[in-house]
Parts: C-alpha cells; sequence; structure tokens
C-alpha cells in the first residue's frame, strides 16, 4: 500500500479532487441569497401593512420526510474462468462511453516475510516503469492516448492493476494491462530512485501520530502476522535488491491468483477477444497463500511519548468478527450508531457535547476473513483521560440499553444510502466484487445488504455491542505528551511502552 501521512496506512484509493464552483457561480449565488435576506423583513412589513397575517412557522418550513431506501441492484454480469485458472467478470454499466479495466491480484502485504515489510509497494512501483516491451514513458502516453491512465497499486491482501479509459479502447487497455501484469521489467536502474522516494515518505509518515497509532495497534492484535506489520524500517527498504522483488512477484503472481474485471460500456466480443488472446498464455502460478491471522486483544494502556504535542492521538479498539460472520451487518450498524457517523453517539459527546476533539470515528476495519473495531481520535492533550472515559462510557451505555427506534431509523436510512451512492460508480462496483471475491462472500451479500441493514432491531444491537464490544478486553493507545497524559490515562489499565 502507499504510505500516506493523511490515513495512516499505506492507501489503496485514489480520489478525485473536490471542485469549487466557478467564481461566477458563487457570485451569483451570493448576489441571490443576500437580496432575499435583505428583502424578506420588508416583505414580511408590508404584508402585516395590508393586513395579511404571517405565520411564525411559515417562515422555517420543515422539510419533507424521507423516502424508503433504496435497494442496490448489482448490474448483471457475465463471468467465466480461463483455462489457465484467471477470473472474468464483465459488467455492461451506465451510459458515458467509458470504462474500467482492473485486474485483481491475490497478491500483497500479507506475502511479505517480517524483513520484507513494504517490498509489494516497491514491487508494486517497479511494475510502471516499464515492460519487456514498453518503456515507462511507453506505458504513459500509451494510456493517455485512450483518455485514461494506468496505475498500480499494492494492497495488504490484494493487487490491483488498471485504469479508466474510453469505451473504444477497452480491448487496446486490456493488453497494456496484461502486459505489465505479466511481463515488468523491473529495472535495476530504477529501484534506488523507488526505494529513496520510500524512504521519504517513510520519515515524513513516522512523524505524525496517527500512523504511529495505527503501527502499535496493530502490531499488539497481530504480533505474528504480516497484518501487524504496518511500516517498515528504513533499514529495510534500503536493503531491498532487484533480486528480492523479482522472487517476490515469481512467488506471488499468476493466472490462478487473478481477476479481471472490465465494467462499463464496451463491445463486449472484442474484450473478450482480446482477453484471451492477452491473458491466454498467462502461466497458472502458485495457490494464494493466506495465512488466517488469530487476532489478540487485553486491556491495556500503550503510550507513545510526543513531548509537548498540543494534542494526543487516541486508538482504542479490539477484534470483532469478520466479513463471513452472519454478525457482520448487524456490527456494521452498531459501529455507525455508536461511532462510525457524524451523528454518533460518541462523536454527539467528545465533539458536540464537550469539545474534546473535532473529528473522531470508529470503524470496521476489515481484511482477509478478519475484522477489529476501532474508536480514533485526535483529543485536546488536557481531555486525554475524559476522553477515554466518555468513549468507554458510550460503550458500556449501549451495552446496557438498546438504543430508541428513530434514533436506529436515522442510522440505517444513512448507511442503506451511503451504500447505494457509493457503489453507483464503475470503480465502487469493481471494489464491491472484489471485496466478495476475497471474502468468498455471494452476490446475496451485496444485493441483500439493505434489507439486511434495515433488519436490524435495537434489541440486536445492544446484543452485538455486549457480545463484541467488550471494553475490559481493548487495547488503548495513545500517543501524546507523556509528561502531561501519564498520570490521566494510568486509571484504564496496565501501562504498557
Amino acid at each position: 500500500m502507499k504510505i500516506s501521512v493523511n490515513v495512516g496506512r499505506r492507501a489503496t484509493r485514489r480520489t478525485a479532487p473536490r471542485t469549487a464552483p466557478c467564481t461566477a457561480h458563487r457570485a451569483a449565488h451570493y448576489t441571490v441569497h443576500r437580496t432575499a435576506n435583505l428583502l424578506a423583513p420588508w416583505s414580511a412589513l408590508v404584508l402585516l401593512l395590508l393586513g395579511v397575517a404571517v405565520p411564525v412557522a411559515a417562515q422555517k418550513e420543515a422539510p419533507p420526510p424521507a423516502g424508503p431506501p433504496v435497494s442496490f441492484a448489482l448490474p448483471a454480469k457475465s463471468e467465466l474462468t480461463l483455462p489457465n485458472g484467471m477470473a472474468v467478470t464483465l459488467v455492461q454499466y451506465g451510459s458515458l462511453p467509458k470504462v474500467d479495466v482492473a485486474l485483481v491480484v491475490r497478491a500483497g502485504n500479507i506475502n511479505e516475510s517480517a524483513r520484507q515489510v513494504s517490498l509489494a509497494d516497491v514491487m508494486g512501483d517497479l511494475m510502471q516503469q516499464g515492460t519487456k516491451t514498453r518503456s515507462a514513458e511507453q506505458l504513459a502516453r500509451e494510456a493517455a492516448s485512450m483518455g485514461g491512465s494506468l496505475d498500480v497499486s499494492a494492497g495488504m491482501d490484494q493487487t490491483y492493476i488498471g485504469g479508466s479509459v474510453l469505451s473504444e479502447f477497452a480491448p487496446k487497455m486490456t493488453a497494456l494491462v496484461a502486459d505489465v501484469a505479466r511481463n515488468p521489467a523491473f529495472p535495476d536502474s530504477e529501484l534506488q530512485r523507488i526505494k529513496d522516494n520510500h524512504l521519504r515518505q517513510l520519515a515524513v509518515t513516522m512523524t505524525q501520530p496517527q500512523p504511529l497509532a495505527l503501527q502499535k495497534f496493530r502490531a499488539v492484535l497481530y504480533p505474528d502476522h504480516p497484518y501487524g506489520r504496518v511500516f517498515p524500517t528504513a533499514e529495510m527498504v534500503k536493503s531491498f535488491t532487484i533480486g528480492d522483488v523479482r522472487r517476490f512477484y515469481e512467488a506471488n503472481f499468476g493466472a490462478g491468483r487473478a481477476h479481471l474485471y472490465v465494467v462499463g460500456r464496451f463491445d463486449s466480443t472484442a474484450v473478450m477477444s482480446a482477453i484471451r488472446d492477452a491473458f491466454g498464455g498467462w502461466e497458472r502460478g502458485r495457490p494464494a497463500q493466506m495465512a488466517a491471522p488469530r487476532p489478540r486483544s487485553a486491556r491495556a494502556v500503550y503510550l507513545i511519548d510526543r513531548p509537548d504535542a498540543p494534542q494526543s492521538t487516541l486508538l482504542i479498539g479490539l477484534p470483532v468478527a469478520g466479513p463471513t460472520s452472519p454478525d457482520f451487518v448487524p456490527l456494521l450498524v452498531t459501529d455507525a450508531l455508536l461511532g462510525g457517523s457524524f451523528a454518533s453517539r460518541i462523536t454527539s459527546n467528545i465533539r458536540e457535547q464537550k469539545g474534546y476533539t473535532y473529528s473522531p470515528y470508529s470503524t470496521v476495519s476489515t481484511r482477509y476473513h478478519d475484522a477489529y473495531w476501532a474508536e480514533e481520535a485526535d483529543v485536546t492533550t488536557k481531555f486525554t483521560g475524559p476522553s477515554i472515559k466518555e468513549i468507554l462510557g458510550e460503550v458500556d451505555r449501549l451495552r446496557g440499553a438498546a438504543p430508541s427506534g428513530p434514533e436506529l431509523a436515522g442510522i440505517q436510512n444513512y448507511l442503506a444510502g451511503t451504500f447505494v451512492l457509493q457503489n453507483s460508480t464503475r470503480s465502487g462496483i469493481i471494489n464491491q466484487l472484489s471485496f466478495i471475491n476475497l471474502q468468498d462472500l455471494p452476490d446475496s451479500y451485496l444485493t441483500g445488504w439493505v434489507q439486511r441493514v434495515r433488519g436490524v432491531t435495537p434489541a440486536q444491537v445492544q446484543q452485538t455491542t455486549k457480545k463484541y464490544l467488550d471494553p475490559s478486553r481493548m487495547t488503548i493507545v495513545v500517543v501524546g505528551d507523556e509528561k502531561v497524559v501519564g498520570d490521566q490515562v494510568k486509571e484504564f489499565g496496565k501501562m504498557v511502552k
């Protein structure tokens, strides 16, 4: 995964920048509303002078009630498996003349040894530096000529190779993706530059409190598993050789571990012909090695000293049921109500009511057949202890009493709506299809997701919290000024540095 100081872990997704409205639009918007605000009092006065009553309630009309949530409809797809074991999924979707071609290979950071952390990322960067027949510049130019770009991104469990192009170039993009996946040149001349880039990113990242907290948290939960190794040391990165990269590729890449997704508007016959031509001769390779983790957690406080820090970064959580469990969807609903949405209880408590923090959030973080729940918050240093107390208190409150029907309904509507919106793009569909493929889940997981969310009851939320979110087992990581926060946090468990 790409190292990112924003998320504390090497990022797996790239988001488009938010575009601001043009100056003329902003000016027009301001003028209309400014004029309306100036005229409003005079309009009311005129009506009063004319003897027309102006009810106070009419000045602020309540919004109409929300409609029923829309179910997620998985677009029709065609699936097949090539003789070499490579899976293919084709989905005709959307009206724009665009197509996403994405090869997802079951290989990534999970396949690294304890001395190879981030080797998959270095490999991914080198794969973009050319193939046996194309230079890095030729790869970039060819993708650009199709109206898009090509990206390689290594994740924890999977590596992505692909991009979005104009529909007419779907067969050509398929061939380009195949060339990068099957014939990487791994030029030794580029290795040092790429390692230097990783070292610079690593140096910046490890000055930030969020990555430090995540690294400690994951190391505690997964002490003997690749999931517990978040960042490499500088010495590791410096030690990587081109031989290491090539051996890693040869051990983990092959048709039997690959799944090609083509989503958008495209000529199916032409694309299938291109797929067979480009990927048909790829060797099956070795089977995927997906070692299941055995996460653990016990109540303790891991304090990382950050002298004179104005804030403390908190990461509090524990392992929970993974995506294959029937309790997973109730866990997602519980998380959203507890801390995973802006309307959640923890956010309301330590942000809105007490002002300890600006943007706390919780999440159910998933990997292959694995998940943990965690609350993260950057809190004002002097409120470090009180913040931990309130977070654990909200968990205890939900364990003790079920939420009201209206509170739960609001969270369910939010989850259902965002799920449908997030999956209404070509990349969103690929993300969901690759997720259920990784987790060995059926299509019904997606098509029935909204209904299952809506079916969670208040009693289930309480039961789920009691079953999985036990504060007495939660790992607590604090990155902050030890001389200020040490006495504040010692009451919450055994202190470990």
